[in-house]
């Protein structure tokens, strides 16, 4: 009897499994055909503006960041979005900045302090702690940092598209560079903001008109390569038709990010920091980048420089900021 119950018992469980693994596999088929189907849930995962973390931050008060030399404030890109900005002063006018209002922020970009307009990458807001913490890096440095969320990021209204936050990041940048008129202005982009950054110095540039310095914190060569080498996609890049289902699911919204091809109208100083334990943007792409950039034409004569993090530092996708070499290198 006992026998009998347990080969049913394992019957049962076999069964049972079976149907975990036709249930899983069905799923694992019908995710490509849904992407194909539907190319904007591609291009909601590239960007993951949705994924609000940490969810309770208000945006309104930097000052529960701990960063208490910050205003926050809106600007209009564009008829009908406005967009969430920060603006942190250098560390040595802390002081004097409690219960100063926005008058205040923005005569003290008159000072002769260099300013570091920040652009974040994807998910979270302008208040992601990775984020906060190298405002407070820089700002120590003696850095003005100005960071914002993009359109359909944070507070910020409208929806995500790359054409958007080039423009956002854009304007913001002309907004900066009115005030500041002469003085450094160098332009900082993290991950995703790093094909935003390429995207909007190679604008510049092709204007005449570069910045003073051109920092990619984790970058990638451009976005077909880096969703090929992202850990989501593990699961599916030996799947016959991967570029098919997925890729061109990306290029269908207009999503390029090419900063392989934008590295060929720069014509500034260009800095590259990248962690060798990054998972989510591999290190051999933002060494491959490196590697084109520095054959570049139009960077000839220009400063290239690349400062790889060892392993053993476990710096990954967002420490960079940890690194006590950094005053040296930024110098």
């Amino acid at each position: 009897g006992l026998k009998m119950m347990l080969l049913c018992f394992r019957r049962g469980l076999m069964w049972k499994l079976r149907r975990i693994f036709m249930w899983l596999f069905g799923v694992y088929i019908a995710i490509p055909f849904l992407i194909k189907l539907c190319p904007s849930i591609q291009a909601k995962l590239v960007f993951l503006n949705f994924v609000r973390v940490p969810y309770f931050i208000d945006l309104k008060k930097p000052q529960d960041q701990g960063l208490n030399h910050t205003y926050n404030f809106y600007l209009q890109p564009e008829e009908g979005i406005n967009i969430g900005v920060w603006h942190t002063v250098p560390s040595q006018l802390w002081k004097e900045a409690q219960g100063k209002n926005q008058e205040w922020y923005e005569r003290t970009l008159q000072s002769a302090h260099p300013v570091m307009l920040y652009l974040h990458g994807n998910a979270g807001t302008r208040g992601g702690d990775h984020r906060v913490q190298l405002y407070k890096v820089l700002s120590s440095l003696g850095y003005h940092v100005v960071t914002f969320d993009y359109r359909g990021w944070g507070d910020s209204e409208g929806s995500p598209s790359e054409r958007g936050m080039t423009a956002d990041a854009h304007f913001l940048y002309q907004w900066v560079k009115q005030k500041i008129a002469k003085k450094p202005l160098y332009i900082w982009g993290h991950s995703l903001g790093t094909g935003v950054a390429t995207n909007l110095v190679r604008h510049l540039c092709d204007r005449g008109t570069p910045p003073d310095a051109l920092i990619l914190e984790s970058p990638f060569t451009n976005i077909r390569e880096e969703a090929k080498s992202h850990p989501f996609s593990m699961v599916y890049r030996y799947l016959p038709g991967f570029d098919w289902f997925f890729l061109d699911a990306i290029t269908a919204n207009d999503i390029q990010f090419a900063s392989d091809e934008n590295v060929n109208h720069i014509s500034c100083p260009l800095l590259i920091l990248h962690a060798e334990d990054d998972t989510v943007v591999p290190f051999h792409l933002g060494k491959k980048l490196y590697n084109m950039a520095a054959q570049s034409k139009s960077l000839n004569g220009h400063k290239v420089q690349f400062v790889p993090f060892p392993v053993t530092l476990g710096y990954r996708h967002k420490f960079i900021y940890r690194s006590p070499e950094l005053p040296q290198i930024l110098r």
